[in-house]
């Protein structure tokens, strides 16, 4: 007479069992589905900053023929294309992305980096004026200086530069710009110490080491600026040198400052060879 219910708890038994091995299943698969995700996104980020930059572009461009509309992945796209100097094609890109309804402020501000690779300072203005000033990046007031920089608008330039500085943990690059600004206005003192701060920063900066060669040479000091450098950049330190002493009229010190440079790169060092010839073929004095 129990045998009945002995069925019925049997039957509720394999179905519970059951239930219990669907959602245990189910569970397995959500987890393998986070994980994969996981990956994918660790791996579109080390493409963007360790990858070969060809190499992003046509793994970015093969997961967008999967999901068209997938933004992280336009944005990977475009990133990669700019890093591999092809900003023409980039900038399609990124007005894609910015036509998102998920898109973000800062694309509109890698829009305008673009433009402003790709020479249209005209665009890069007109899309970084249509962000709300709310918006205060390091980015965007990076490129707010560059443009004021473009118009001559020094005082708004050197306000956005100083912003920007203070915006980010690595203001190398930004004092670097600054200095430079600097350098273009006539104003070689106030470009040293910007590019001194810059490799204080950063002493590993060629840029800024070269720059602070050039900004010496304006004020007429043609020593070597006390900062760490290899052999090779020391040759090419001279070298900047050498070339804004002629420029200047100073064409001696020019002479001599070849000489040295020619006597310090660590290999044949061609530029340096065909100014000094130039100066001795024509006779300077």
């Amino acid at each position: 007479m129990r045998h009945p219910n002995v069925f019925a708890l049997l039957a509720g038994s394999v179905f519970l069992l059951a239930a219990c091995q669907d959602s245990s299943q189910a569970s397995v698969t959500r987890a393998i589905d986070s994980v994969t995700a996981i990956d994918q996104q660790n791996l579109a980020e080390l493409m963007l900053v360790a990858g070969d930059p060809e190499e992003a572009v046509d793994y970015f461009s093969s997961q967008l023929e999967s999901q068209p509309d997938h933004l992280g992945n336009m944005r990977g796209l475009a990133r990669s294309l700019v890093r591999s100097g092809r900003v023409a094609e980039a900038l399609p890109v990124w007005r894609r992305v910015t036509l998102h309804p998920e898109a973000e402020q800062d694309d509109r501000v890698m829009l305008a980096d673009a433009y402003i690779r790709a020479n249209n300072w005209a665009e890069a203005e007109k899309t970084l004026n249509a962000i709300p000033p709310t918006h205060e990046t390091f980015d965007r007031y990076r490129l707010e200086a560059m443009i004021a920089d473009s118009k001559q608008q020094w005082s708004r330039s050197d306000h956005f530069y100083e912003t920007a500085a203070g915006l980010t943990t690595r203001p190398a690059g930004v004092f670097n710009n600054w200095g430079f600004s600097k350098l273009t206005r006539g104003n070689p003192r106030e470009a040293e110490q910007l590019f001194t701060q810059a490799l204080q920063h950063d002493p590993d900066l060629f840029t800024a080491k070269n720059n602070l060669a050039l900004a010496r040479a304006g004020q007429g000091n043609y020593s070597l600026p006390l900062v760490r450098m290899t052999q090779q950049e020391r040759a090419q330190l001279l070298y900047t040198m050498a070339i804004a002493a002629i420029r200047k009229g100073d064409t001696n010190v020019g002479r001599t400052l070849l000489q040295d440079a020619i006597e310090t790169h660590p290999q044949h060092y061609e530029e340096a060879v065909r100014a000094l010839r130039a100066i001795e073929g024509g006779g300077h004095g």
